[in-house]
């Protein structure tokens, strides 16, 4: 399990020992297999597609500018053409009209080769217009395709995925070599503490994946569900629950799509559940969770939080569904924020999107090479006798203590495997 290098800012030769009744699924790869090439896939996805809010919307921008500024251009040379040839026709007349009573055969020459220069830059004006106007078609052709695409198009659809083998692309071979993707399971020695499901449905009811923490981009959800390699040998094929937010990126968006993304509403999510054979993977730490870690006044960088409220528990109870939680270190130093101001983050609770300044290696949105390791604790089973009805009293009372056991054993996991993974100095709260 141990490897040469440590994937962090510091590095271990010889890191602590596994505790006891934890199994490594998958481990980690040596710090040397990731290569230059994966190196240089990795900066150049995360450029296109952590980047895609700069480049995609800075490119609609620009699409814009360029429409507007060759659509003035051409009605600039329609108005030029028209007074040129207004001037034409007038000297034409008052020149006729005075070389046959009082102009000599030079001042009939002048005034003809004079009309001939004006009906030259006639011609010109109108060939600007021309190429003006169709530089605005294309420009505008441009701006409108990619806002068509952008809101819909069937290359979003899971099966151009599946028919593209995403899942496999060498792309993703890079990214587990660059994070050094490890996946534990934590078993520890205790008995379960809660009546849980029988066997028969235990095994039958697929889970819901609880991944902590969110971090500032969902590296840990992304990584568990998009590559082949994440999830075959682990919590298999899932469907990850996402914020409305992402439908502004499309590039994202696509992503997610063929991943067979939902939405992170409530009645999205409860309606995915109501399939038996879904299984759904969600941060539910959220946006809110990455505001509430280092820069934070009052916070040190070695100080790490989540975030989990109730509402995905009430889910689990109304659907009788296990939550398995899993935590990844890691995730939260990939990318770095800036501190904003507190109604930044007022306002991104409130509109439900990230407003975030963040940045990575070279201060650009490259994460840093940062170890992920995924550790999967107990099961949080519902109990047998709940109650499926929101507003019962005693509902919301075994939402709760589902909760309070998911933080307690999310706690035990940090505890417990923080040493391994180089963290011994770090502590977690619950926000």
């Amino acid at each position: 399990m141990s490897t040469s290098k440590y994937y962090g800012r510091r590095r271990r030769s010889n890191p602590p020992l596994l505790p006891d009744g934890v199994d490594i699924i998958v481990e980690s790869p040596p710090f040397s297999a990731c290569s230059t090439i994966d190196k240089l896939l990795v900066y150049a996805s995360s450029l296109i597609v952590v980047g895609s809010p700069i480049w995609f919307y800075g490119g609609i921008i620009y699409l814009y500018r360029k429409w507007r500024h060759y659509r003035a251009l051409a009605a600039q040379a329609a108005a030029t053409a028209v007074n040129d040839c207004n001037y034409t026709a007038t000297s034409y007349e008052t020149s006729s009209g005075e070389s046959s009573q009082e102009r000599s055969e030079k001042q009939q020459s002048h005034h003809q080769q004079q009309q001939q220069q004006q009906q030259q830059q006639q011609t010109n004006n109108s060939s600007d217009y021309e190429n003006y106007q169709r530089l605005a078609k294309r420009y505008c052709t441009a701006l409108i395709t990619v806002i068509v695409l952008s809101i819909w198009g069937p290359h979003r659809s899971p099966k151009v995925g599946k028919l593209l083998g995403v899942r496999n692309w060498r792309l993703w071979d890079a990214w587990l070599n660059y994070i050094g993707y490890t996946v534990l399971h934590d078993r520890g020695g205790e008995q379960q503490q809660q009546p849980i499901m029988s066997p028969e449905e235990d095994n039958n009811t697929s889970p819901i994946l609880a991944f902590v923490p969110h971090g500032i981009f969902p590296f840990a959800l992304a990584f568990s569900c998009l590559p082949e390699q994440g999830y075959q040998d682990t919590w298999g094929v899932f469907r990850p629950v996402v914020a409305t937010a992402t439908k502004l990126f499309p590039l994202v968006r696509m992503f997610i799509s063929w991943m067979g993304g939902i939405d992170a509403s409530r009645d999205a999510v409860s309606s995915a559940l109501t399939q038996s054979d879904t299984t759904i993977g969600i941060a539910p730490g959220g946006i809110a969770e990455m505001f509430e870690t280092y820069p934070k006044p009052g916070l040190h960088r070695n100080d790490e939080a989540f975030r989990v409220r109730n509402g995905i528990f009430k889910l689990a109870l109304k659907h009788q569904r296990p939550v398995i939680p899993i935590y990844c270190f890691g995730a939260t130093k990939m990318l770095r924020r800036v501190q904003l101001p507190t109604f930044i983050e007022n306002l991104s609770r409130v509109l439900k999107i990230s407003l975030v300044l963040f940045f990575g290696k070279w201060n650009l949105p490259i994460p840093f090479r940062q170890r992920l390791m995924y550790v999967m604790g107990k099961t949080i089973y519902p109990p047998l006798d709940n109650i499926k009805h929101d507003d019962d009293t005693l509902f919301n009372q075994q939402a709760q203590d589902m909760h309070d056991r998911f933080c307690d054993e999310v706690m035990r996991i940090f505890e417990r495997n923080r040493e391994h993974y180089g963290w011994g100095n770090k502590t977690l709260r619950v926000v």
